[in-house]
């Protein structure tokens, strides 16, 4: 399940005695953590204490003080957090997109979609198998904005809720043969597991993914303030060429795209 045991560390990053906690769900499945936890480690001498969850279960361990600090792709819930004071050093680190991706043959037609919204709208009207995470993470946020966006509220046994994260859902849904909306980064890095499937739909500016680093408030959290600092190195020269090169080697293509591209789609 998606959000078990939630303060349960995923991985540790570095060997140094000092150590923080982030909550993030994709970047420490695609290894982009670890990159940027082991860089910080050799700088600052700080270990980074990875907890698996998405934007949502993050934002939840932030507002109850269990983690110093998280990274986010859910703009408006973030723009909450920092209103209510219980999320502050709230910063821009980069971005990815959202595919929808789904069976070769295309049951929908969702490869003539004008746009997100009508892709969606194309899969509920011919009731064809679509995958949700169902899990408020912010790829689930992001699916309930455009399902809003087509006054539909999708129900019936051609949607499938995983309640998973992001890996998970798309072998669901290769196995399935079915639509999922994936992000970029984890198609780019994961394809290989859903053979079954293709992009089929994408270069909405809507879904673009952009993506927050958000600390613990003064006083909050014991270690916040190395948080602080991470995001201060993750925002740096340094941070930001290890988040734009990523993945370039393996895959002959970056996962993620630097905060000065991110810029022109934050909201």
């Amino acid at each position: 399940m998606a959000q078990s045991n939630p303060t349960s560390p995923e991985a540790i990053y570095g060997k140094s005695a000092k150590s923080f906690t982030l909550a993030t769900g994709s970047p420490g499945e695609l290894g982009l953590l670890q990159a940027l936890g082991e860089a910080f480690d050799k700088k600052e001498g700080a270990r980074l204490v990875w907890i698996k969850a998405g934007s949502g279960a993050s934002l939840k361990l932030l507002k109850n003080a269990q983690v110093d600090m998280i990274m986010v792709h859910a703009p408006d819930a973030v723009n909450k957090a920092i209103a209510e004071g219980w999320a502050v050093n709230r910063t821009l680190i980069g971005s990815n997109e959202f595919y929808i991706v789904g069976p070769k043959n295309d049951p929908a037609s969702i490869k003539i979609a004008s746009s997100g919204a009508d892709a969606y709208l194309k899969i509920a009207n011919t009731q064809s198998k679509f995958i949700s995470r169902g899990d408020n993470s912010g790829t689930h946020q992001k699916e309930i904005d455009i399902w809003k966006k087509t006054g539909i509220t999708p129900n019936g046994s051609w949607y499938i809720v995983t309640n998973d994260f992001m890996t998970a859902s798309l072998k669901k849904a290769n196995a399935e043969d079915a639509y999922f909306m994936t992000d970029s980064s984890t198609w780019v890095a994961e394809k290989d597991i859903a053979p079954n499937l293709q992009i089929l739909y994408r270069g909405d500016p809507f879904l673009v993914n952009t993506y927050d680093a958000l600390a613990a408030p003064v006083g909050a959290t014991a270690n916040r303030d190395i948080a602080v600092k991470f995001i201060q190195f993750v925002s740096s020269n340094e941070g930001q060429k290890i988040i734009r090169d990523y993945g370039k080697s393996k895959h002959r293509e970056p996962l993620y795209n630097d905060a000065t591209y991110a810029k022109q789609y934050a909201h």
